[in-house]
């Protein structure tokens, strides 16, 4: 399959429809509820953190095989019950539904494919191999969370708060010092960090 096209999608309170509740749909779904979406799960059995979910009042959990009519007015699909036959059903009727699939088994037949995700507050990194082998992103990924401690969470904070007085992205020279800051974030001296932050944003107004 070619390259996918990478989005951000707001999935606040909007209806996502997962079927299949192993192991891997119990991550589909955490990341789903980390995005805001209300999930609807549908499967004849669930694991521990999937009915754990349900029992909170979290995700709706319907405790039966997939019927036609399931995916109801879902923005997104995910088919992952690992049984092929079910899987097709799902995503052909999510295409003639015109809605977007996941299948997890086969990423070829469904509209789009999750990549490994690092999130630090509000800083989201993905990384993907438009399917063909997750168990890299997931690697990469691992690495990634090595480097990017939880202090690009505050710096994007920081910067958020100024947002109208930083340089413009094409200034690299300019992004280049205000990354400086990370010394005083990786330390835990936040008041430091705004006021080298204050320094350099003075220096270019």
């Amino acid at each position: 399959m070619p390259p996918g096209y990478p989005v951000l999608l707001d999935l606040t309170g909007r209806p996502v429809v997962v079927v299949g509740a192993g192991p891997v749909a119990a991550r589909k779904i955490a990341g789903l509820l980390d995005a805001g979406a209300a999930v609807r799960c549908v499967a004849p059995a669930a694991v521990d953190p999937v009915r754990a979910l349900a029992a909170a009042g979290r995700i709706t959990l319907v405790a039966r095989p997939y019927q036609p009519g399931d995916l109801g007015e879902a923005v997104l699909a995910f088919a992952v019950t690992g049984v092929p036959q079910v899987d097709r059903a799902v995503a052909a009727d999510a295409g003639a539904a015109g809605i977007p699939v996941n299948v997890a088994g086969a990423p070829a037949e469904g509209w789009f494919t999750t990549p490994a995700v690092l999130r630090r507050g509000d800083l989201i990194v993905a990384v993907a191999t438009s399917g063909r082998t997750p168990g890299l992103a997931g690697a990469l990924r691992r690495r990634l969370a090595a480097d990017l401690g939880p202090e690009w969470a505050t710096l994007v904070r920081l910067l958020g708060e100024v947002r109208d007085r930083l340089p413009p992205a094409a200034d690299t020279e300019g992004w280049d010092r205000l990354l400086t800051v990370l010394d005083d974030l990786r330390d835990g001296d936040e008041g430091r960090a705004r006021v080298r932050l204050e320094g350099f944003l003075g220096s270019t107004s």
